[in-house]
């Protein structure tokens, strides 16, 4: 809690105070004040998301302030049915800034998440986690995907995505500006997957 406040005051235009337990509210410039809940849990399941709830039903945002927190989808469905947004810590202060606490889903994902949902050969997608996706294709063929944020992945990043979550057809970089390193590539391979930029997922999907 009281990084997450130091984080907070750091950032132009927001100040935040502690209200009760886990909650927080933030006051900003021109926009709404956002209540927020910073939760240190490594996966918030969606009984925990709903004890928040419970506890805090003023709750604009819930936030996830650990790096390695992991975020299963019927958590996602439930906090978006909710009206409450979910994400990071960084999720949290732009969404404040945006006025968009209620709406916001993890920055990290976000793009990623509206290209799939975007491309016209997907017919369905169900998201198991924040990071993984079952993708219907058009064509009936079904894929799972795992994505990946680092800026190079190496193989250590392939396995443990492999090793947390299960198998996965495609391991995708989503990082903007990164390409998975020979390693990673060799890593998948291994493991009986492919690791993929954002182009070469694209051709996947339309060959598939």
């Amino acid at each position: 809690m009281k990084r997450a406040l130091a984080y907070i005051a750091e950032q132009p235009r927001l100040s935040a105070q502690h209200v009760a337990g886990e909650l927080i509210r933030i006051e900003v410039e021109d926009q709404p004040d956002v209540f927020a809940v910073i939760s240190a849990v490594n996966k918030v399941d969606a009984a925990t998301a709903t004890s928040y709830r419970q506890e805090h039903p003023e709750m604009d945002f819930l936030c996830g302030y650990r790096k390695t927190c992991v975020w299963p989808g019927d958590t996602i469905e439930y906090l978006q049915r909710a009206n409450i947004g979910w994400g990071s810590a960084g999720t949290l202060t732009s969404a404040a800034f945006d006025g968009e606490a209620n709406t916001a889903s993890h920055k990290t994902y976000f793009f990623p998440d509206r290209l799939l949902r975007q491309y016209g050969r997907v017919k369905e997608l169900s998201r198991e986690y924040d990071r993984i996706y079952r993708v219907t294709l058009k064509t009936g063929t079904v894929l799972k995907i795992g994505m990946i944020a680092d800026y190079e992945p190496n193989a250590d990043a392939v396995r443990s995505l492999w090793d947390e979550f299960g198998p996965v057809d495609i391991v995708w970089n989503i990082n903007p500006n990164g390409s998975p390193s020979l390693e990673a590539i060799e890593a998948g391979i291994e493991l009986g997957c492919e690791v993929v930029i954002w182009e070469e997922l694209k051709e996947r999907l339309r060959t598939a």
